[in-house]
């Protein structure tokens, strides 16, 4: 989506903007499993089938919005940051760090057309925790679109319906629509990610360990003059429309592990990438942080998101 290690049950514990659900993307049969958290306890609801029709066709709604505004990062006025900017405000990470509206995580950049061929990352789905406020968060991993206008990206969606969440595994070639694969994602599945380039192919590949149903690999194409491949991401993302941008879902921390990149032929992690720099998520008015993001850990491959506020 564009703007712009220890376990949980023994494992690590841890679209582009507006996604549009494409009407001709292979969706899994039961749509989604509705998981009520709350803040004295956390259950999943019994399934409710005309419930889950109802949240898919409202997110169908919801982003077919238009995708006109998005924003890597704060600009356009007095105090906007350029991914190129460090937001001392934010604090060191370790790396360089900017503000975004909407992107929190990491991204290793160049100016060097063609050079990323690859990015990965892990982790286990956060649980999100929904009010009666329509709400999206997306976790993903991609190329492009820190400081182009096309990101090529896959990853897990949580929105939050009727007080709820559903979970959603989904793919997109941004500008174009998003196309959601699986539809019984649930917090605490492992999930591994990533984006290869071979020339101007790209395999998107999603594997959710603990319910297959969710993963994929799908081959997509992307002119050398379009997709410029400068940049790789590990991105936590509230999407944004032409209208604004969706409120922050509460979540339980994001932990990206196993996060590497490869650029000019040589693979790395996303600290030994060329231009890292972190990114967090900032209010309206450009005041406070709606997330933390952590330094870089386990040889620079790892790290956490942590919600702090929704606006």
């Amino acid at each position: 989506m564009k703007v712009t290690g220890p376990r949980v049950r023994g494992r690590v514990a841890g679209l582009a903007a507006a996604l549009a659900l494409a009407a001709g993307g292979t969706a899994a049969a039961a749509v989604g499993t509705a998981t009520q958290v709350t803040a004295s306890a956390t259950h999943t609801a019994p399934y409710n089938a005309a419930l889950a029709m109802k949240a898919r066709a409202s997110l169908v709604q919801y982003l077919s919005k238009n995708k006109g505004w998005n924003l890597p990062v704060p600009g356009g006025g007095p105090h906007g940051v350029s991914p190129s900017t460090v937001n001392a405000g934010a604090g060191s990470k370790g790396a360089g760090t900017a503000a975004s509206f909407n992107w929190s995580g990491y991204a290793d950049s160049t100016t060097t057309a063609g050079a990323f061929t690859k990015v990965s990352g892990s982790w286990v789905e956060p649980a999100t925790f929904c009010s009666s406020e329509q709400r999206l968060t997306a976790f993903w991993v991609g190329l492009d679109g820190f400081s182009n206008s096309t990101v090529e990206q896959d990853g897990t969606l949580a929105y939050c319906f009727e007080g709820a969440p559903y979970y959603y595994s989904w793919w997109e070639m941004y500008p174009g629509d998003s196309v959601t694969v699986g539809s019984t994602v649930r917090p605490g599945d492992l999930i591994s990610a990533s984006v290869v380039r071979n020339g101007t192919s790209y395999t998107l590949s999603l594997t959710d360990h603990d319910t297959p149903s969710n993963s994929f690999s799908t081959v997509q194409t992307c002119p050398a003059a379009t997709c410029t491949d400068e940049s790789a991401e590990w991105i936590a993302e509230r999407p944004a429309f032409s209208i604004g941008i969706t409120p922050l879902s509460t979540f339980t921390p994001w932990t990206v592990f196993n996060g590497s990149q490869t650029a000019n032929g040589v693979k790395g992690t996303i600290r030994s990438g060329p231009g890292s720099t972190a990114l967090v998520i900032i209010d309206a008015t450009e005041t406070y942080q709606l997330d933390n993001v952590s330094g870089l850990r386990f040889g620079g491959t790892s790290f956490n998101a942590n919600w702090l506020n929704s606006y």
